[in-house]
């Protein structure tokens, strides 16, 4: 099949997708059956030479969860009724623009409206909608309507401006949100083409502490809705809190499915003694989380004190209190930090307000229903008529009034914006001027008189001065409200709260505020920790942790000596460390160097014994030379344990693990040359073989040198790159700086290792293998015993070397050194010096020949 162009041509009536330039619908086969939805995807719109678009949330609703047992739908559960003020602003603002002749000459301003319900999932198809140009939401592709999209306009929470902002920048079109949005929204490298009108979420979490600490309400609870921007105020407020001496003790967050919330009291009925709740309020769960602690607080069966809220709403709570929260029987009062306006609404006139508003748009816009033949959704579309009734000055400050202005104000902005690149270029054209618009939604001037309160500080950041209102519901059901200070940026970047006495004392007048507080002290090295399911405000004194110290009272969390130092028995100061090693002074040190010394001794006296019995048949038929060599080497490695004990110093630490392993190598090399040996002994006397040859002090001599030399090489590199030296620890030890020598190359210290290892290997299997050879005086069978013990030491040897720190770890390898050392001499020498003194009978040329 040939691929889909794009075309803007007739066919028939219509304009459609066309194959290889052939103009016929081609329709795909949907196997899928889909109910009749209850939702209509709807649109309010106005045809204009450009468009500005508007993705709002102007009703609540709860849908039925999709099923896989049926097929998927989008019915409601619940709605609300719809607050046709929120996209008025619209209507009015183009009208506003397109009537000022000081704005865009001979260009008409139209805009789109479509409502998302609150609801991510029901954001994506109004994305479609207004990227798609043609009948069928399908973008890049002209088939019908022609719009020209110069900016998209919303208020959602950030999730769905992140949903927003991911589709709308592909095709770069200006994303300008009037919300307090996340922080993540402002990184230009992700959303280029998101532009704020206020600034990032948070700005009221410093008012909100100051606050709390004001009225010294040091015991709250937390609250915040299930969404991006909730979890983002529980991570972030508690420890804001914290860093102010304020406890968080109850935490919840619901989800805004209310069908789904779980209810437990145990933390409230743990704390009852909390009366704040601080709230991360957003205006499509505003009155759930107030309805869900109501719920919590009825269970109780004592009296129950009216709480009050501090919140993050920036819009008029006059609406929710009214008619959300009537019924709430333990709500006191709640602040909110507002944006000032100019105008206030008589809100006793609402009923009557949401009326003519209904009847004003089902005057202003008709309305159809249709299904294109590509989609199996049905859009409704409501355009505005041509004759539109008049609204009066006091409806239309009525309107905006009620939140709206931040819409109106932002569209008029977007308009000045479009203004001036209308002005700035000489291409007068009808083009798309969305992607000519970013320079100007950059600039300062788009900010300024934009939006009342908002303003950009001395680095360039938006910042607002916000209003902090007291609300309270009366008796009688009507809602209060009263100023009670104002949060203003500062000099720096901090903000702060002027609190306004006399508002505060007329809201006490009205509902005294109820203490909320707990308080206690601790002494010096102890720091206010709270238990289990307890605030750090009502805490425990405990001891400071180890390795830290308090020096006041009531501190907060202690802190940590200098590396050098360590707390204390009080845990009030610090005193410096002890240094510590493994020395001749200690028990183990004394132990280890008198196990040394005497292993020394008995090799000596073997080595000794050997000599004057040079002359013996067992001494001569298990190779002489090389006895000499192995004792030699195991009274050096007995030797080499000297080096580990003591405090390290540049010669002992260069030495010790080198000359450990240079002299094992010998050790085992030398076993590895007496089974070979013993091997080509019984092989040479077979008739006729040639192994004969090879018998002789030049082929034990060439595998010493060559396996032992391996070794060398290994411990020159080692030496020659990353040699050993002398080294603190003071980490591992709490009141202790542990002196040690540095390997300098950990992978060389295992590799030396592992050679050695490999050596005893095959020397265990050589030796293995030959273990049933006749003979009196066969050592195969000794050395397989010897270098299992061998073996089974320096395996052991490892993980115990891991799991060990400071003088242990160097206990373990002089300990695995004289044992591995033992192991050798015991089971390769004590039974030869058994014959030599205590069967001297076995000990002839006659023996061993009848063998």
């Amino acid at each position: 099949m040939g691929l889909i162009q794009q075309h803007e041509m007739k066919c028939g009536e219509k304009q459609s997708f066309t194959l290889r330039g052939s103009c016929q619908i081609r329709k795909a086969k949907c196997l899928l059956t889909l109910e009749e939805n209850d939702v209509e995807t709807q649109t309010y719109y106005k045809s204009g030479d450009y468009m500005i678009s508007g993705i709002i949330s102007a009703m609540q609703a709860r849908f039925h969860p999709l099923s896989f047992d049926r097929s998927p739908s989008t019915k409601f559960s619940r709605k609300t009724s719809k607050f046709y003020w929120k996209f008025l602003p619209f209507l009015l603002a183009t009208k506003d623009l397109n009537q000022n002749t000081n704005f865009l000459p001979n260009i008409t301003l139209g805009y789109n409206i479509y409502e998302n319900f609150y609801k991510v999932e029901m954001t994506t198809d109004p994305l479609l909608d207004l990227l798609s140009d043609g009948e069928a939401n399908v973008p890049n592709y002209r088939c019908g309507r022609q719009r020209n999209t110069v900016a998209v306009v919303e208020d959602a929470e950030t999730g769905i401006s992140i949903q927003i902002s991911t589709m709308l920048g592909t095709y770069k079109v200006p994303q300008i949100s009037y919300s307090f949005a996340s922080q993540i929204l402002r990184d230009k490298t992700q959303f280029p083409f998101f532009y704020p009108m206020f600034p990032a979420e948070g700005v009221q979490y410093p008012g909100m502490v100051q606050l709390l600490l004001y009225f010294k309400w040091t015991l709250v609870g937390l609250l915040a809705p299930e969404t991006d921007q909730g979890e983002r105020f529980m991570r972030t407020m508690p420890s804001l809190m914290l860093r102010n001496g304020i406890c968080a003790v109850i935490y919840e967050i619901f989800t805004l499915n209310v069908a789904d919330v779980v209810l437990s009291s145990k933390q409230y009925r743990k704390w009852r003694g909390v009366n704040v709740f601080v709230y991360g309020s957003q205006s499509n769960s505003f009155a759930n989380g107030m309805m869900i602690v109501e719920i919590i607080l009825k269970t109780f069966q004592e009296p129950i004190i009216e709480k009050v809220w501090i919140t993050t709403a920036y819009w008029d709570l006059n609406l929710v209190l009214m008619f959300g929260i009537v019924s709430i029987k333990y709500f006191g009062s709640c602040f909110s930090f507002l944006i000032p306006k100019r105008k206030q609404v008589n809100y006793d006139t609402v009923p009557t307000l949401y009326l003519f508003l209904l009847n004003f748009v089902e005057k202003s816009f008709a309305c159809t229903s249709a299904k294109d033949g590509y989609s199996v959704k049905i859009w409704r579309r409501c355009r505005q008529r041509e004759e539109v009734v008049a609204l009066t000055k006091e409806e239309i400050d009525q309107i905006l009034a009620m939140d709206s202005y931040f819409n109106y104000n932002t569209i008029w902005a977007v308009g000045r914006a479009l203004n001036s690149a209308y002005i700035s270029t000489s291409n007068r054209s009808k083009g798309n001027r969305g992607i000519k618009l970013h320079s100007f939604l950059q600039s300062s001037q788009f900010h300024n008189n934009s939006m009342d309160g908002v303003y950009l500080d001395e680095k360039g950041d938006l910042t607002v001065d916000l209003d902090i209102l007291n609300w309270m519901v009366l008796p009688n059901s009507s809602v209060k409200r009263v100023k009670c200070g104002n949060l203003e940026k500062g000099a720096s970047r901090d903000f702060k709260v002027l609190i306004d006495q006399k508002g505060i004392a007329q809201a006490e007048m009205l509902k005294p505020f109820p203490p909320s507080r707990c308080v206690e002290s601790c002494h010096p090295g102890f720091m206010k920790v709270a238990q289990e399911g307890k605030p750090i405000c009502c805490y425990d004194c405990r001891p400071c942790a180890e390795g830290t110290i308090s020096t006041i009272e009531d501190a907060e969390k202690c802190t940590r000596c200098p590396a050098h130092q360590h707390p204390n028995i009080n845990r009030d100061v610090c005193i410096p460390k002890t240094e510590t090693f493994l020395s001749y002074q200690e028990n183990l040190g004394i132990i280890l160097a008198s196990l040394a010394l005497l292993l020394s001794l008995v090799t000596g006296l073997l080595l000794g014994i050997f000599i004057k019995f040079k002359g013996t048949p067992i001494v001569k038929a298990n190779n002489r030379d090389l006895s000499y060599v192995l004792l030699i080497a195991l009274l050096l490695s007995f030797l080499t344990s000297f080096l580990f004990i003591g405090q390290p110093r540049t010669a002992t630490c260069l030495l010790q693990q080198t000359a450990f392993s240079n002299i094992f190598s010998v050790a085992i090399s030398t076993v590895l040359a007496k089974t070979v040996m013993v091997v080509l002994a019984f092989l040479a006397t077979k008739p006729g073989n040639k192994m004969q040859r090879w018998l002789g002090k030049s082929l034990s001599n060439s595998i010493i040198i060559s396996c032992s030399g391996v070794q060398i090489v290994l411990c020159s590199f080692w030496l020659g790159t990353s040699p050993p030296f002398p080294d603190t620890d003071m980490h591992s030890q709490s009141a202790e700086i542990i002196l040690q020598c540095n390997d300098g190359s950990v992978a060389m210290f295992y590799l030396a290792l592992g050679y050695m290892g490999l050596l005893a290997v095959i020397c265990f299997v050589v030796a293995f293998l030959a273990r049933n050879l006749p003979g009196a005086f066969n050592e195969a069978k000794l050395i397989t015993f010897s270098m299992l013990v061998f073996c089974s030491v320096w395996i052991s040897f490892v993980p115990t070397y891991l799991s060990t720190k400071g003088k242990y770890m160097v206990a373990v390898q002089v300990f695995s050194i004289l044992a591995s050392s033992t192991g050798l001499l015991g089971c390769i020498f004590i039974p030869k010096c058994y014959i030599i003194f205590l069967r001297p009978d076995l000990n002839t040329k006659e023996h061993l020949m009848s063998k």
